[in-house]
């Protein structure tokens, strides 16, 4: 039997901090690289969960970006790394030249019912969890590494189907924030969450009947970063996304647009993540 030596007592804080209290995963029982934390959100009025992988060919860079990959109704902070397998993703990129290192960041969306949308709901702000307590996280995190520095105060945003939604929202609701973003078999309006779950996060702030929909969100955006989405031709949301494209064409928004085969699952989106990798590596450049 294998016997663990595991620190006693475990800090409160393992690092210096902005929150009032951390904790993170023993190093050695996750893959290289990748650790999983817990903090005192104050933007969720509780704990907040989240992945961070720092790719070991990172070391020795400066100014590396951070992607923060969104996750789909009734999932959590573990699945684009526990099921999509998102850092494996990012390395095989990184081995082939096609991007530069990158960090990613994995956040839960809030954990609330079947799906929070990503939204300012009166009790909580999942919208405020991610623009704000996710970057500063990452950021006290990294603060201590002297063999490379990242580029939190404008991320890329990526997520598939509800982090979809999430990640376009977000981009255009604070495109100081953002880089640029990418959307994954993304529900497009509100109102598709009906197909998935029955929260219809009707109590959100700001997402008025008028409001609810990605398409009068980005049209009337003045700052939208560069942003592309992609939809399977078997996916229920695919008329769905055909129709926002087809509305963001008739507006004149620079936009990028794929279908490809495939439905609303897992054996699609890591595929497509690596397409959204070589997208990111395209708006940020590559080192001068």
């Amino acid at each position: 039997m294998t016997t663990l030596a595991l620190p006693r007592p475990w800090p409160t804080n393992p690092w210096p901090t902005r929150f009032r209290t951390v904790r993170a995963s023993q190093p050695g029982l996750l893959p290289d690289g990748l650790e999983l934390l817990t903090v005192n959100s104050p933007a969720l009025g509780g704990r907040g969960d989240l992945a961070l992988y720092t790719p070991p060919a990172a070391a020795g860079h400066r100014n590396v970006p951070v992607v923060v990959l969104l996750h789909g109704v009734y999932g959590s902070f573990w699945n684009w790394a526990f099921t999509g397998g998102a850092h494996l993703v990012l390395d095989e990129a990184i081995a082939s030249g096609d991007v530069d290192p990158m960090v990613l960041v994995l956040p839960s969306d809030g954990l609330r019912g079947e799906g929070t949308g990503y939204l300012t709901h009166p009790t909580f702000d999942a919208e405020g969890w991610i623009v704000d307590d996710v970057p500063n996280c990452v950021a006290d995190r990294l603060a201590d590494r002297t063999d490379m520095t990242v580029a939190i105060d404008r991320v890329l945003l990526c997520g598939n189907s509800m982090g979809g939604f999430g990640a376009l929202r977000l981009a255009a609701r604070h495109p100081e924030r953002c880089v640029a973003a990418v959307g994954l078999s993304s529900i497009t309006h509100l109102d598709e969450l009906g197909q998935f779950t029955v929260d219809d996060n009707g109590d959100a702030a700001g997402v008025a009947p008028g409001g609810r929909g990605l398409a009068d969100l980005i049209t009337t955006s003045t700052q939208m970063p560069p942003f592309a989405f992609d939809c399977g031709t078997a996916d229920p949301l695919i008329e769905a996304n055909r129709e926002l494209h087809r509305r963001l064409d008739a507006s004149g928004v620079a936009h990028g647009y794929d279908e490809h085969d495939g439905d609303h699952s897992w054996a699609h989106w890591p595929a497509r993540f690596a397409i959204a990798l070589r997208f990111f590596q395209q708006q940020v450049g590559r080192p001068r």
